[in-house]
């Protein structure tokens, strides 16, 4: 009996070390495949075999088609991706999960020793090397060698439950029901929450000698059943998203119950299917006729539901309702914080997002005061709190970014954001200003000549003009527009300098009320000021 707690306790480890390894390895392959990961998502274009190749690859290089689908129900969630391009990327998901059954059927092979060293090799490249790429690559091949040590640790408890005095073989060999199968696949795949690991789970079974069910079918069911099981993960993420989120969330679960269902039924009708097939051709290795019957199942799937796309999208559709968004962010979600590269990304775009509001919001302030009207003051002040809202929600999103193990590149680029962000946040104060100069005016009844409306629509345009340019800076990285943005930003200087003397000579030659100057002045070094932010917030561009 001793034997056999010890045994659980070695699989147990080795479930952990194997997770451990997974995440070392994806972890830092994403990160060098940082700007690839950027690329690969920003072409969700509506073509679906294009989606399918996205997803299969994504998944393929962090290891995790959970973490693939979570993310897909970010963007989608964020509005930057429509179901057709989701539910392409999904399917693709699936193929390219099948990457770590095919590691783990490697551990059954001579290769699996030799291929433990990787773990030690990859620690002293980390440890030693200069170059953070370097020591990147060192962890992901640490990374891989962990897994070959976890695939080492539970064949060997599992060779202990398939020895002769053990039972539990001959427990395993007598559970035919594939009903009874499917649905230890689900639940078990749900506990865990990983798809890999139960499949790593089965082929160390096989491996061992340990065989489910009388039939050679048997164990495939489980294999179905684990297949509708890792569809909780995306499920649990969906909850309090938009209602297109949990669209994308019920298409990874009707993808996988329809396809597992199809399968379920040709295994039932097709009693020697694993014979006849993959352990025919196979033979010699039960732990890759596993691994391949995962990958031909979720390829068969994929080839069989791709052409019906967009009825998976009508029904969830049809089964899922709309929702009145409550957010006020768009591009943000929670599910990207995990992956750094892509979560900074959409910081980005919710930025520009919150820039562009609020220089719309100053505009709005700056056109009460030239058409003398204070009626605005509402939506302007409606505005100002969702720019409030936006800023919080951004400033909580990097906090929880930055808490999770970034690159230096990404310590950067949330260092800029946050200062494009403050400074931002400061020309919707701005048009708060504009309000009260609006209202003051009107109060006292104050006089301005038509020129210095002209000059302030001048000041107007050119604020709009840095925010344009500011924006293709961003978006582009090309310094050489700093250059116009410095020239614009003189101009705004040499105008406020220039109206002030002006405002002057008006008042010499009674052309404006004197009790305007006070709102004059602080008006057009308001402006200046504005001009001035979006020149700070271009810097930071540059600088970061």
């Amino acid at each position: 009996m001793d034997l056999y707690i010890e045994a659980i306790i070695t699989l147990l480890a080795g479930l952990g070390v194997l997770l451990v390894g997974f995440k070392l390895l994806s972890d830092n392959i994403e990160k060098l495949a940082n700007i690839g990961l950027k690329k690969m998502f920003n072409k969700t274009s509506g073509n679906r075999f294009i989606g399918v190749g996205i997803g299969a690859l994504a998944t393929a290089l962090i290891q995790s088609s959970s973490a693939t689908t979570v993310m897909i129900v970010g963007f989608v969630n964020a509005g930057i991706m429509n179901l057709f391009q989701a539910t392409a990327m999904i399917m693709g998901a699936n193929i390219g999960t099948t990457i770590t059954a095919q590691i783990a059927a490697l551990g059954s092979l001579d290769i699996s020793l030799y291929a433990t060293l990787l773990a030690v090799i990859g620690i002293f490249m980390s440890m030693l090397a200069k170059k953070d790429k370097v020591k990147t690559i060192g962890l992901a091949l640490s990374g891989l060698g962990i897994v070959f040590v976890a695939l080492d640790l539970m064949s060997g408890a599992m060779k202990i439950f398939a020895g002769p005095d053990s039972i539990i073989p001959e427990v395993l060999a007598s559970v035919n029901n594939p009903f009874i199968l499917l649905l230890l696949g689900i639940v078990f795949t749900a506990l865990v929450q990983s798809s890999s690991a139960m499949a790593t789970i089965l082929i160390s079974m096989v491996a061992a000698g340990i065989s489910i069910g009388s039939n050679g079918n048997s164990i495939l069911f489980v294999v179905l059943g684990t297949n509708i099981g890792t569809c909780i993960t995306a499920l649990l993420s969906s909850i309090g998203a938009m209602p297109n989120a949990k669209r994308a969330s019920l298409i990874h679960l009707l993808f996988n119950l329809f396809g597992s269902l199809i399968f379920f039924v040709v295994l039932l009708i097709w009693n020697s299917f694993m014979d006849d097939t993959f352990g025919k051709w196979f033979a010699n290795a039960p732990a890759t006729q596993i691994a391949m019957f995962h990958t031909f199942f979720n390829v068969t799937c994929t080839l069989i539901f791709l052409p019906f796309v967009n009825l998976f999208v009508k029904a969830s559709k049809i089964l899922i309702s709309n929702k009145k968004k409550t957010s006020k962010v768009t591009f943000i979600d929670e599910r990207f914080i995990k992956t750094p590269s892509i979560a900074l990304q959409q910081a980005g775009k919710e930025t520009l997002r919150l820039g562009k509001l609020s220089v719309d919001t100053l505009a709005l302030g700056i056109e009460s005061f030239l058409k003398k009207d204070y009626s605005a003051i509402e939506n302007v002040t409606n505005n100002i709190k969702d720019v409030e809202e936006m800023n919080q929600e951004l400033l909580a999103y990097l906090v929880k970014v930055s808490a999770q193990d970034i690159t230096n590149d990404d310590e950067r680029i949330i260092s800029q954001l946050h200062s494009m962000i403050g400074d931002f946040y400061r020309e919707a104060e701005i048009a708060d200003n504009m309000m009260k100069y609006t209202k003051s005016a009107l109060d006292n009844n104050l006089r301005f000549s038509d020129k210095v409306y002209d000059q302030i629509k001048e000041l107007q345009s050119l604020l709009v003009l840095q925010y344009e340019r500011i924006s293709e800076l961003y978006n582009t990285n090309n310094k050489e527009i700093m250059k116009d943005i410095a020239e614009t930003e003189e101009r705004i200087d040499n105008m406020r300098s220039s109206m002030t003397e002006q405002h002057i000579e008006r008042l010499e030659r009674n052309e404006c009320s004197p009790a305007s100057s006070g709102v004059f002045i602080n008006l057009v070094s308001n402006l200046e000021r504005a001009g001035d932010h979006l020149n700070y917030i271009a810097q930071a561009i540059v600088e970061n």
